[in-house]
C-alpha cells in the first residue's frame, strides 16, 4: 500500500456517518468484488446483479475495469506495477461507496490475490463488508467469446501482459461465492449471488419480496 507523500493530512468527519446512510438507504453498504478472466462474464453479470437489486429498491454503483481506465485510471496501462495501483485506487473508491452506504459492484479482473485482499483491507467496520465472486469460465470458453477480440491479439503477441495468456491469473482460493459461468446461465448466476446476500443478510427478505411483485 502506498505512503502518503504528505504528514499534513487528516480526515475531516461529518456529522452524517454511515449508520445514518445506512439507515436511510435500508440497506448496509457493500462491496461485491467479482474477479475473472476476460471473458469469463464479470461485466454481464454485474449489470444484471445491479438491476436485481435496483429492483428491490437498493442504491447502487457498478465500478466496472474499462469504464475507471477511462478515467480515474487513464494514466496506468497493464504492467504488474500498474495493475497493482489500478486495484488500490479501485478499492478506496469502493471504501468511499461503502461509507456512503451504498452497495457498489466492481468487476475487474483483479488478477493477483494480495491486491484483492488489500482491497477487502480497507474496510474500516470488518472484513463482511467485502464479497468476492468469482466468475470462472474455463480459459477456452473465455477465448471463443473473445467479445473485445483481445484473445486473438494477445496470441498474435500484440498485447503483451494479457492475463490468461503472457500473464498470470490467481484464482481466489476462498471466494464468499464461487459462479460457473460456463455451466450456469447469468439469470442463475445472479440466483446463486442474492441467495448468498440473504442467507448472509446482506439483505433482508423485504427487499427481496418487492422485486418479485407483480
Amino acid at each position: 500500500m502506498s505512503e502518503h507523500k504528505s504528514s499534513n493530512i487528516v480526515w475531516h468527519k461529518g456529522t452524517v456517518e454511515r449508520p445514518e446512510r445506512e439507515a436511510s438507504n435500508r440497506h448496509r453498504g457493500f462491496t461485491v468484488w467479482f474477479t475473472g478472466l476476460s471473458g469469463s462474464g464479470k461485466s454481464t453479470l454485474s449489470v444484471a446483479l445491479e438491476q436485481r437489486l435496483y429492483d428491490m429498491g437498493c442504491r447502487t454503483y457498478r465500478l466496472d475495469g474499462d469504464n475507471v481506465r477511462s478515467g480515474l485510471c487513464r494514466d496506468l496501462a497493464f504492467s504488474p506495477e500498474d495493475r497493482i495501483e489500478n486495484i488500490r485506487r479501485i478499492g478506496e473508491v469502493a471504501k468511499l461507496f461503502r461509507d456512503a452506504g451504498i452497495i457498489n459492484l466492481t468487476a475487474f479482473i483483479s488478477p493477483y490475490r494480495q491486491d484483492r485482499q488489500m482491497a477487502r483491507m480497507l474496510s474500516e467496520r470488518d472484513a463482511n463488508d467485502f464479497i468476492e465472486i468469482y466468475v470462472d469460465a474455463p480459459l477456452s470458453v473465455c477465448e471463443d467469446r473473445d467479445p473485445k477480440g483481445l484473445y486473438k491479439k494477445a496470441r498474435a503477441g500484440s498485447i503483451p501482459n494479457f492475463t490468461g495468456i503472457s500473464a498470470p491469473y490467481e484464482a481466489p482460493e476462498n471466494p464468499e461465492v464461487h459462479v460457473h459461468t460456463g455451466d450456469h446461465s447469468i439469470e442463475e448466476c445472479v440466483d446463486q449471488i442474492v441467495a448468498h446476500l440473504l442467507e448472509h443478510e446482506y439483505l433482508h427478505a423485504e427487499l427481496a419480496a418487492r422485486a418479485t411483485r407483480p
